[in-house]
C-alpha cells in the first residue's frame, strides 16, 4: 500500500510537471517571435500593425506608389492633408506642414515648408519618409517633386476632392498609406453618419419654403463663387437649398448676374482676408434690393471648415445648415 501511495505521488508530481511545462512552452510559443505579442496603443500586435506593407497605391496622377513601411516622419504639402492626417492621429508623425496650415492647434509648432512654392532643401533636410502632395498643384510642382523622390523619399499625390466620396477617397489614401486604414475607415464612417442626420433633418423643409443661396470665395469687383460639380455645391444641395451658380466649378460672376438671379441667403467664405466682409455685401451698388439684403440674410462663416475637403466637412455643412435654416437647426 505505501509502495502504492509512493507511485501515486510519483505520477501526480510527473504529470504537474508536464502541465507546468506545457504552459510555459505556450508562453514561449507566444513570445516568439516578441511582435506577435507586443501590443501597441490600439490593442493591435505589431505584426498586425505592420502587416499591411509593404502597400502600393495608384496615385491621383496614376503613379505606382510603393510605401515599404509605416512612415515614422510625414511632410504635408496642403493644409486639408494636414487636416486628415491629424484626423487619423498621426500628428507626432508629422514633422512639415505648409506656410498656409491653422489647424489643428499643434500645426503652429511643425516646420514649414513654404505655400504653393514648397521649399525642397527645406523638406529633404527634415528627412522625411513620405511627403503627402496634392493633386492641385501637383503638375506645375512636378520639378520639386522629383527632386524629393531623386533624393530617396516616397512622395504620394493625393486627389483634388471635387465632392463628398473624393473626400472619402483622399481620407482613405492617406490611412492605407500611412498604416492607419481602419482608423480612417472610421472617420469616414462618422463623417457619413453626422452628414446623413444633417440631410435626413433638412427634408423636413417643404419645398415651397427651399431657398437659393449664394456662396461667395472672394469679393467683388473679382467676385468668385461656388458652382456645380463642387464639394460646396453637394453641401448646399445636402441642406435641401439651391444654389443660384448652375456653371461648373468655381466660377467667375458679375454684379448685375447676381442682382438678377436674387438669391435668399448670401454666404462669403472670405472673412479671414476682409475686412467686414457682410457690410462689403451689403453696401454694393445695386444690391439693396436682393432679398437677402433686405433681410439681413448675409452671413460670413469659417473658410477652412466649409472650403477644405477634410475631415471637418461635417462641421462645415452644420455650419451652412444654421445660417440658412436657422429655425431648423439652431
Amino acid at each position: 500500500m505505501k509502495k502504492m501511495y509512493t507511485l501515486l505521488l510519483a505520477l501526480l508530481f510527473a504529470i504537474g510537471l508536464l502541465v507546468g511545462c506545457g504552459g510555459n512552452a505556450g508562453e514561449e510559443a507566444n513570445e516568439t517571435p516578441t511582435n506577435e505579442t507586443e501590443q501597441n496603443e490600439e490593442g493591435q500586435s505589431t505584426e498586425q500593425a505592420e502587416q499591411d506593407f509593404p502597400v502600393t497605391i495608384i496615385d491621383a496622377l496614376e503613379n505606382e506608389v510603393v510605401i515599404e513601411s509605416k512612415p515614422k516622419r510625414i511632410v504635408t504639402l496642403i493644409p486639408s492633408i494636414t487636416e486628415i492626417v491629424f484626423g487619423i492621429g498621426l500628428g507626432d508623425e508629422v514633422v512639415g506642414v505648409s506656410d498656409n496650415d491653422t489647424y489643428p492647434e499643434e500645426v503652429a509648432e511643425k516646420e514649414k515648408v513654404g505655400g504653393m512654392e514648397f521649399n525642397v532643401e527645406k523638406i529633404i533636410s527634415l528627412e522625411p519618409n513620405l511627403v503627402l502632395a496634392h493633386a492641385s498643384n501637383a503638375n506645375s510642382a512636378e520639378i520639386g517633386l522629383q527632386q524629393i523622390r531623386d533624393a530617396g523619399i516616397t512622395v504620394l499625390i493625393v486627389n483634388d476632392a471635387q465632392n463628398f466620396d473624393d473626400v472619402y477617397d483622399s481620407i482613405i489614401m492617406v490611412g492605407t498609406a500611412t498604416g492607419e486604414k481602419k482608423k480612417a475607415e472610421i472617420l469616414v464612417e462618422e463623417l457619413k453618419t453626422k452628414i446623413n442626420e444633417i440631410k435626413t433633418k433638412a427634408q423636413e423643409v417643404a419645398e415651397e419654403d427651399r431657398k437659393t443661396v449664394l456662396v461667395e470665395v472672394s469679393p467683388a469687383p473679382e467676385l468668385y463663387t461656388v458652382g456645380a460639380n463642387t464639394f460646396m455645391n453637394e453641401i448646399i444641395e445636402i441642406i435641401n437649398a439651391e444654389n443660384i451658380i448652375t456653371e461648373d466649378g468655381w466660377p467667375k460672376i458679375d454684379s448685375e448676374a447676381v442682382i438678377e438671379r436674387n438669391p435668399d441667403v448670401i454666404i462669403t467664405t472670405h472673412g479671414f482676408y476682409t475686412e467686414n466682409p457682410v457690410e462689403n455685401v451689403v453696401n454694393r451698388d445695386g444690391w439693396q434690393d436682393i432679398t437677402a439684403v433686405k433681410n439681413e440674410q448675409v452671413f460670413d462663416v469659417d473658410s477652412d471648415r466649409v472650403t477644405r475637403p477634410g475631415p471637418r466637412i461635417a462641421q462645415g455643412v452644420e455650419e451652412l445648415a444654421k445660417v440658412v435654416y436657422p429655425e431648423l437647426f439652431n
